[in-house]
């Protein structure tokens, strides 16, 4: 693969004639052009940090060594904070026999129970993250499977993992686990300490169970005492009837809960009254809770019928949900697996169907937020996700000008900057992994 620039291997250098996206600038650059959401800069770095950005030809007159992007686009390191790496690439060992969630959940299921080993595990989380690494994400937040005995598995393999990435792809992980084991008082007390002990984020999979507000209940008081964050997997289904995220919202404002809580899916809120979905998302904005949605991976398993053609894409309220003040996100979700059997941690992707599927343009105003600034408020990363002086330089250059060139092609030719470097962006060979697969 050929770059399309090179980046000068001085220590202060600049990119001129930039295009980037207004929502991810500071304030008062975002508000000096920004047709179409778009802005054009210069862009200084120094070392491993961004120094200076200006309008473009704010910089000019300063004798340093340049690449001019000739107007094509800069975005900060990229934020993917929902994720499945403990699952991803069984697809080959392990596929989804007939696309369904239920044909996931119990393809998964078996393949976790014969085969999770660390090693498998170590082994498959590491080319998950060479992955985003090639692709320019900087932060990545996982789910592990956690009921017993794969949580004393996973867990210290992703600690393991937090540790050798550290600065390339940081990572966070929560646990992922049925919401009415949280009653269980020897369970709750295991998972919270392995969450405690790891540092990980407090999660669980809501349905409508009777031990649904009990279980939520817990989790808020416990995550309080303990200062952890929630993570929840909330409705992902067709069924109007399924309204844990209403529960969610109403546990939150009667514990007073003032951490963060995410919560992806919410599939269900589209199939809902408008009524109905426009009461439980005034109660989500005033819980102040962040929501994050998983196109692909949704449209891929939701309405899934045998010979029908499905009647809807499986995405939540997200235009509705942002009106109302709510942070919203979207990310990878699961990655050739028996939940997706598609992806590759790639956020360009990501974000390029998100807009396709979502109708996220016309104008595409700040949605850029979605896979850069929000996600990483959720995560209490305010330094990543923005382009803005002083923070590091991890930056992702396109030769694309616009939403249209930017959109219409993969764009396999981006160079991904961090710390001021340019980095190899090789991706792994699936066959590193064809002992594990059984392939010959």
């Amino acid at each position: 693969m050929i770059d399309f620039v090179r980046i000068p291997d001085a220590r202060r250098y600049r990119l001129a004639n930039a295009t980037a996206p207004a929502s991810c600038l500071p304030a008062a650059l975002a508000t000096s052009g920004g047709a179409g959401g778009l802005t054009g800069i210069d862009l200084i770095v120094d070392g491993a940090m961004i120094e200076r950005i200006t309008p473009a030809g704010g910089t000019a007159s300063e004798d340093l060594p340049t690449v001019d992007l000739d107007r094509g686009m800069v975005w900060p390191a990229f934020v993917d904070m929902h994720t499945h790496i403990d699952k991803g690439h069984i697809w080959p060992r392990k596929p989804n026999p007939d696309g369904s969630f239920e044909g996931a959940l119990n393809a998964v299921g078996a393949d976790r129970e014969a085969r999770w080993s660390a090693s498998d595990v170590a082994r498959r989380m590491d080319f998950s993250l060479r992955c985003a690494w090639a692709h320019g994400t900087r932060l990545l937040r996982t789910h592990l499977d956690s009921l017993a005995p794969q949580h004393g598995i996973s867990w210290p393999v992703f600690s393991e993992m937090r540790s050798q990435w550290k600065g390339r792809v940081d990572l966070q992980a929560a646990c992922l686990v049925p919401i009415h084991f949280m009653v269980d008082d020897a369970f709750f007390a295991d998972i919270l300490g392995t969450v405690k002990r790891h540092a990980g984020v407090l999660g669980a999979v809501t349905f409508m169970v009777p031990e649904l507000d009990a279980g939520l209940d817990r989790m808020m008081k416990a995550a309080t005492e303990a200062g952890l964050d929630l993570d929840f997997h909330v409705d992902e289904t067709r069924d109007p009837s399924a309204r844990s995220l209403r529960h969610i919202a109403d546990a939150a404002l009667r514990n007073h809960f003032t951490g963060h809580i995410t919560v992806g899916h919410c599939c269900s809120l589209a199939m809902q009254g408008e009524m109905e979905a426009e009461r439980t998302m005034d109660l989500v904005a005033k819980a102040g809770i962040s929501v994050v949605s998983l196109p692909m991976c949704n449209m891929y398993l939701q309405d899934r019928v045998a010979g029908r053609t499905p009647r809807w894409r499986g995405i939540t309220l997200l235009h509705e949900l942002k009106q109302r003040g709510v942070t919203v996100a979207v990310a990878s979700d699961n990655t050739r697996d028996p939940f997706y059997a598609y992806g590759d941690l790639d956020m360009v992707e990501v974000f390029r169907e998100a807009v396709r599927i979502c109708h996220l343009d016309h104008p595409f105003g700040d949605w850029p937020s979605i896979v850069t600034a929000n996600p990483a408020i959720m995560m209490r990363r305010p330094d990543c996700g923005r382009l803005r002086p002083g923070a590091g330089a991890d930056l992702v250059l396109f030769r694309a000008r616009g939403w249209s060139e930017l959109l219409a092609r993969p764009q396999a030719d981006r160079v991904v900057v961090r710390e001021g470097r340019a980095i190899d962006r090789t991706l792994p060979d699936y066959r590193e992994l064809d002992d594990l697969m059984d392939v010959a």
